[in-house]
C-alpha cells in the first residue's frame, strides 16, 4: 500500500462546512450516455497495463497471471508493461499507447491495471477516447487508477470499475464480488462481512453511520487523494445527484480535512444525493490528542449536507473489496450500510 503524500499535492483550508457556490471553471463534463462493457466470461483475454507506478520484478507479473488463469481467463501483456521512467512505469505516451492499443484491439476483451502508485492523470490528454467509446471493454483498477477510471467514464460514458488491480489479493471477498459484477451482471447488495467469532457483537469491518436514510444516484469515486488532484479538470462526471465513495491510505488527518475541503470549495460535496466512505488505511490521528479524528472530519464535512452517509465501506487498500462500477445507479441505505446496483453494470 502506497502513501500518497509523496506525489500529490491538494490546496485548500479546513473551515466549517458551509455550502458555496461552484467556482468558474470547477463545471464538470456533461454527463454522457451510460455506455456498458460486454460482461467477462472464461476463455476471454485481458489486457494487461501500467499506467501508473513502475512493475519491478517479473514475478509479480506471473501471479497476475496465474490469478487470471484461475478465473478462465487467458491474458496479453502490453508493449510496455515493464517498462521504466524513475517511478512511472515508463514514459506517458508509452503508458498511455498500451492503453489505447488495447481499446483498439478486438481480441482483447478487458483491460486489467497491474498496480497503481502514481501518474494515471498525467496520461489522460493522451486517451484515444473516440476508440474507447467505439470499443467499449471493462477497464478495472483503483488507488491511483482513479484518474484512468473516472476520466474513460467521463469523456466517453463508459461504466469503469474500481475494483482489484493484478496485483492485489484475491481472496475470496474479493473474487465473489469481481465474479458476480463482472462475470455474472448481478444487480447485487454490497454489505460488509460480519464476522463474531468468539466475541460477544462484530469486531471488524464495522460501519458508522453518518447521516440516516436512503439515497439514489450513479456511483462514482475512488482515492480522495487521487480525485482532488484533477478537481477542476475536464476529468471529473456530473456529480449532481451522484453518489460518492471514496477511501485513502497513509494520510495524516489534517491532510484529509484539506482534500474534503477543497471538494467541498470546488462545489462536489454540494451536488450529492449520497455519500460512501471507505477505509483510510493508516490514517491514524497521531499521537496526543491534539487531532480530528477521520469520523470528526467526515461529519464535519459530510454532516451538514443532510445526504444519507455512511463510512466503514470494504473499499480502499484493503484485502477484502468490493468492485464497484462508475456511472451506474445505485442505491444506498446508510442505516445499513448497503450498496445496492440497480442494474446490471456489464452488457
Amino acid at each position: 500500500m502506497m502513501n500518497r503524500r509523496a506525489f500529490l499535492r491538494s490546496a485548500g483550508l479546513a473551515g466549517a462546512a458551509s455550502l458555496l457556490p461552484r467556482p468558474a471553471g470547477a463545471s464538470p463534463v456533461p454527463r454522457p450516455a451510460l455506455l456498458k462493457p460486454r460482461r467477462l466470461s472464461a476463455g476471454q483475454t485481458v489486457g494487461l497495463v501500467n499506467p501508473a507506478g513502475a512493475t519491478y520484478l517479473r514475478e509479480d507479473i506471473d501471479y497476475v497471471k496465474e490469478t487470471l488463469a484461475a478465473l478462465g481467463l487467458r491474458c496479453e501483456e502490453g508493449e510496455h508493461l515493464l517498462d521504466r521512467h524513475g517511478y512511472l512505469a515508463g514514459t506517458d505516451q508509452a503508458r498511455a499507447e498500451d492503453v489505447n492499443r488495447f481499446f483498439r484491439d478486438d481480441g482483447i476483451d478487458a483491460i486489467l491495471a497491474v498496480r497503481g502508485g502514481w501518474g494515471c492523470a498525467r496520461i489522460l490528454p493522451l486517451i484515444n477516447y473516440d476508440a474507447i467509446a467505439g470499443n467499449p471493454k471493462i477497464l478495472c483498477g483503483y488507488s491511483d487508477i482513479t484518474a484512468l477510471i473516472l476520466g474513460v467514464h467521463a469523456q466517453t460514458g463508459l461504466v469503469t470499475f474500481h475494483g482489484p488491480d493484478g496485483i492485489s489479493t484475491w481472496n475470496a471477498f474479493s473474487v465473489e464480488w469481481f465474479k458476480r459484477v463482472l462475470f455474472g451482471g448481478e444487480a447485487v447488495t454490497m454489505r460488509n462481512p460480519r464476522t463474531i467469532g468468539d466475541n460477544l457483537a462484530p469486531a471488524k469491518d464495522r460501519i458508522e453511520v453518518i447521516t440516516p436514510g436512503t439515497a439514489r444516484g450513479p456511483l462514482a469515486g475512488g482515492n480522495l487523494s487521487v480525485l482532488a488532484g484533477i478537481v477542476g479538470s475536464p476529468y471529473l462526471p456530473d456529480w449532481e445527484g451522484a453518489i460518492l465513495f471514496l477511501e485513502d491510505v497513509g494520510e495524516d488527518i489534517y491532510r484529509i480535512d484539506r482534500m474534503m475541503t477543497q471538494l467541498r470549495l470546488a462545489g462536489i460535496l454540494g451536488r450529492l444525493a449520497g455519500f460512501v466512505f471507505g477505509k483510510c488505511s493508516n490514517c491514524s490521528p497521531g499521537e496526543g490528542y491534539g487531532s480530528l479524528t477521520l469520523p470528526d472530519v467526515l461529519h464535519d464535512h459530510v454532516a451538514p449536507l443532510k445526504i444519507p452517509a455512511w463510512g466503514g465501506a470494504m473499499i480502499g487498500h484493503l484485502e477484502s473489496k468490493f468492485t464497484l462500477p462508475i456511472g451506474i445507479a445505485a442505491e444506498i441505505v446508510a442505516g445499513e450500510g448497503t450498496i445496492r446496483l440497480l442494474e446490471p453494470a456489464v452488457a
